[in-house]
């Protein structure tokens, strides 16, 4: 692993080598290797030999170390001293380290340490502000101070555990070839592609260990070497736990705030012990876990077999896995993946994918940070060219519109869908605008003029058979049913296909219902919103079909669901894209709360407990699974002390998703022992609905034991049509709100749609969950071992999406950053009708990354704006040169 963590100020980072990375610390006598300074920076100062406290803080204060001269133009107290980069290897590997009788698996980490190092050094760049100029700078130079360390922090009344580490502190210092000055660098990149170094960190160290003789097996995040107990690697991880579990105490989720706990709670200083004492007590312990250090073979152990792969299978895979949720990525990104798959196999360095990811054909490189692939362009053009095909192509349903209820914007938007010439028309409506009171007067007039249902369908099975069939259209069917059912497909012969909700559609699915329309000479209204969210999979179909497409738009702008005035203008600055407009005005009518980090949760549920009692609908939405969870506890704690819900909790089973992708269920070693295959279709042996757990794997070929204990293999080169669910509990009590998470049946086969709600009523013998829906009072029992379900208090804004409440309370502390964008704010923020609550922890932050747009580019806007550039350049040369 590769943590990259900024020393913020010149204290910090002072502070930082005195208690941290000097001698003196939990890093006992013998137990470190001398430091040295390292990078091209360091050979311009003449900086050699071993690190002192002098030169070290001579640097922090950006001060020559020789000559006591400024180093860089300028210096404030406020200046980013540099950052800990630092590398950690997997626990076996410190394991065997103290093991072995020798240093080669020291060596071979500093190789690796060292080799990464100077890839991030390659990578640095420099800001360029003269002239006017707004623009990045490659200098390839950086400083930096390494300090190898072979114990973790020790937890109380525990020695440290071996762990071999190394920090490279990087100085904020580069050079400017052009300016020729040394200035601050630009670690902004450097941060963005860490999961890249890390992945070659990661590679060349397990090559460099295979050829020492280790067998290696990768994991979900890295690897460990055959031959080391799980029971050990857990033995091995006290100071880890620890920090997990006080997290988890705490509610601490932020990568920030897990830095400064592990601050927090480290032990005092053990002195006294040499590293030959601590080795002897280490063995004493990995042979109570049940490791024999003497008799088992772990290095040349005859048992070996080396994995053969290809560097084709690894892009292969790379190719499969990115592109199937996205159109364009960056090229570290799908390199990055391709590295990971090689991990175990030497015979594959990252060198050699690096240059056939250049050369392969199937890859359209359109500068040095994007690419798609030629597949990627070819379905989004055909999705491009149906839709055009259907351009005037049909006689309109109406010459005139007729006589209509709805006034405004409504009327022009049902007139033009009436009397529109082109089989494929796009209904544009902002959240809140009445979208689903227009298709009520609009669908029936449909109908009339086609003398036959119009089919309408919807990419989830909550709008579908929920939202819509209660709107009044009983025969709303899910996108996927379409595609799937002939029958149904049928009635499309001649007439319209509605979809709703069609901003959460990908190419893929778009694409084939615009294929299954022509070939049925059928119209399709789109309507949705590309402001909203789009969809998971690959693809936001919908914007491509109006920005690049020129499928005519009609659009519904004015907001009808926020009944206060204040509050339904800043929803519109928001969905009119001003989201610092949007965003003053909620802060105008006090609906974003600072939280109190010493009890981040108690303003939400103090809020959330008022409306409950005032008898609101509420909703409480969070950007990430994480934090809603910690929000939820917070919400079930009060919940049980003003006995809202019983006192007593039942743990149920539940499944969570590992969203793993196809291309990861093509390689065995993703799968984990007791994780639950459910299949969505039959393959082979294994039945639809059937629901299996993974006993072993061997190679590709998954164990796997069914409810009765009945075992089977599972192929995974030939079986697909399944997902993949980690198996863990739910806590469950009397009055408990939960979700169900996936489409399915209940005990007496009533359906179950994925997104639906219920209350806990109690539970039967078996351990059945008796629920009922507070609305319709219909009653279900669920299945003991169902496992499908989650707690309804908080869900992600993607969740939210298409619902409507009183009050939305919105939980978006610094945590949730990386995943706060403008589709997600505004998603967020309008669904309430009354009132909307947001609690973060820092405001600025938090406008600056709901500013950016979240907008996936497309293959087809990627190749365009690729030939746009080309023929400027060409024209800017021909001008100059001609």
């Amino acid at each position: 692993m590769i943590r990259m963590v900024a020393s913020l100020s010149l204290g910090q980072a002072k502070s930082y080598f005195n208690d941290n990375l000097s001698r003196s610390d939990y890093y006992l006598n013998d137990q470190e290797v001398a430091g040295a300074f390292h990078g091209k920076i360091a050979e311009k100062l003449g900086l050699f030999g071993e690190i002192t406290r002098d030169t070290f803080h001579a640097l922090c204060d950006n001060l020559h170390p020789i000559t006591g001269d400024p180093l860089t133009l300028r210096t404030n107290d406020y200046r980013r001293v540099g950052y800990d980069i630092s590398f950690h290897v997997p626990k076996s590997v410190s394991v065997l380290h103290i093991l072995s009788k020798d240093d080669d698996i020291l060596r071979a980490f500093q190789k690796s340490v060292h080799d990464t190092m100077q890839e991030i050094e390659a990578d640095a760049k420099t800001r360029v502000r003269k002239h006017g100029k707004d623009d990045d700078r490659e200098t390839g130079e950086l400083l930096y101070a390494d300090f190898i360390h072979q114990t973790a922090r020790p937890v109380d009344g525990h020695l440290p555990d071996p762990h071999l580490h190394c920090h490279c502190f990087t100085f904020n210092v580069t050079y400017d070839p052009v300016e020729q000055c040394y200035k601050a660098a630009q670690f902004g990149d450097i941060k963005r592609d860490m999961p890249y170094y890390q992945a070659r960190f990661h590679k060349n160290l397990s090559d460099r260990l295979i050829a020492l003789g280790y067998a290696i097996r990768r994991t979900a995040t890295a690897f460990e070497i055959e031959g080391v107990p799980g029971s050990v690697i857990d033995l091995f991880s006290k100071r880890t736990n620890e920090i997990g579990q006080i997290a988890k105490e705490k509610n601490i989720t932020d990568a920030k705030d897990l830095d400064a706990l592990g601050a927090k709670t480290r032990s005092k200083k053990q002195k006294g012990l040499t590293l030959a004492q601590l080795k002897k007590d280490w063995r004493k312990q990995i042979a109570k876990a049940g490791m024999d250090t003497h008799n088992t073979p772990v290095r040349f152990s005859s048992t070996q077999t080396a994995e053969t792969i290809t560097t084709t299978q690894c892009l292969d895979h790379a190719l499969l896995a990115r592109f199937e949720r996205a159109s364009v990525m960056p090229v570290r990104r799908v390199l990055e993946t391709a590295y990971r798959r090689a991990i175990g196999c030497a015979s594959v360095s990252v060198d050699a994918i690096t240059h056939r990811f250049k050369q392969d054909d199937r890859i359209i490189h359109l500068s040095d940070q994007l690419c798609t692939t030629k597949g990627v362009l070819a379905e989004e053009k055909r999705m491009l060219a149906i839709a055009q095909k259907g351009k005037g192509a049909f006689a309109p349903l109406y010459d005139k519109a007729p006589a209509l209820k709805a006034t405004g914007q409504h009327a022009h938007a049902i007139g033009h869908i009436l009397t529109t010439p082109d089989g494929v028309t796009i209904l544009s409506g902002r959240a809140g605008t009445g979208k689903t009171t227009l298709m009520q007067e609009a669908v029936p007039l449909i109908e009339a003029a086609i003398d036959k249902p119009a089919v309408i369908v919807a990419p989830t099975a909550e709008a579908a058979r929920g939202v819509l069939r209660q709107e009044g259209f009983m025969e709303a069917e899910t996108v996927a049913k379409l595609l799937a059912d002939p029958v149904l497909q049928e009635r499309l012969a001649n007439g319209v296909l509605w979809v709703d909700e069609a901003g959460l559609l990908g190419v893929q699915d778009m694409t084939a219902l615009l294929a299954l329309a022509d070939n049925h000479r059928a119209r399709v209204v789109q309507a949705g919103d590309t402001r909203q969210h789009g969809s998971v999979v690959r693809g936001d179909a919908l914007r491509v079909l109006e920005k690049i497409g020129g499928v005519h738009r009609v659009e519904i702008s004015r907001i009808y669901r926020q009944r206060n005035e204040d509050y339904r203008e800043a929803v519109q600055a928001l969905a009119d894209g001003d989201v610092s407009a949007g965003f003053g005005r909620l802060e105008a009518l006090g609906a974003i709360r600072e939280i109190d980090p010493t009890a981040p949760y108690s303003g939400l549920v103090d809020d959330y407990m008022l409306a409950v009692k005032k008898k609101k609908s509420v909703l409480v939405v969070s950007p990430t699974h994480k934090q809603g969870e910690a929000v939820t506890a917070a919400i079930r704690e009060r919940l049980k002390q003003e006995k809202r819900i019983g006192k007593r909790d039942r743990a149920v089973m539940r499944f969570v998703s590992r969203s793993m992708t196809e291309a990861d269920k093509q390689d065995g070693r993703n799968f984990r022992e007791g994780d639950a295959l459910v299949f969505s279709r039959s393959s082979g042996a294994f039945q639809r609905k059937s629901v299996w757990y993974v006993c072993g794997c061997s190679g590709n070929d998954v164990i796997v034991q069914d409810g009765n204990g009945d075992k089977a293999v599972l192929s995974l080169d030939s079986v697909t049509g399944f997902e993949v669910y980690n198996r863990s509990e739910i806590p469950l009590a009397k009055g408990d709100n939960i979700r169900i998470t996936r489409n399915g049946e209940d005990a007496r086969f009533k359906r179950l749609n994925n997104g639906q709600t219920m209350t806990v009523k109690g539970f039967d013998r078996k351990g059945n969950i008796l629920a009922v829906n507070r609305q319709s009072k219909a009653e279900y029992v669920l299945p003991a071992d169902y496992g499908h379900i989650a707690h309804a208090y908080c869900v992600t804004s993607h969740a939210s999406q298409g619902k409507t409440v009183d009050e939305v309370f919105i939980m978006q502390p610094s945590d949730t950053f990386a995943a706060t964008n403008r589709k997600q704010f505004y998603v967020s923020v309008s669904r309430g009708r009354d009132a909307v609550h947001i609690y973060t922890d820092d405001k600025e932050e938090l406008l600056r990354n709901a500013m950016n747009s979240g907008d996936r580019v497309s293959a087809v806007e990627l190749v365009q704006d690729h030939t746009a550039l080309f023929q400027t350049n060409k024209s800017s040369m021909a001008y100059r040169f001609g």
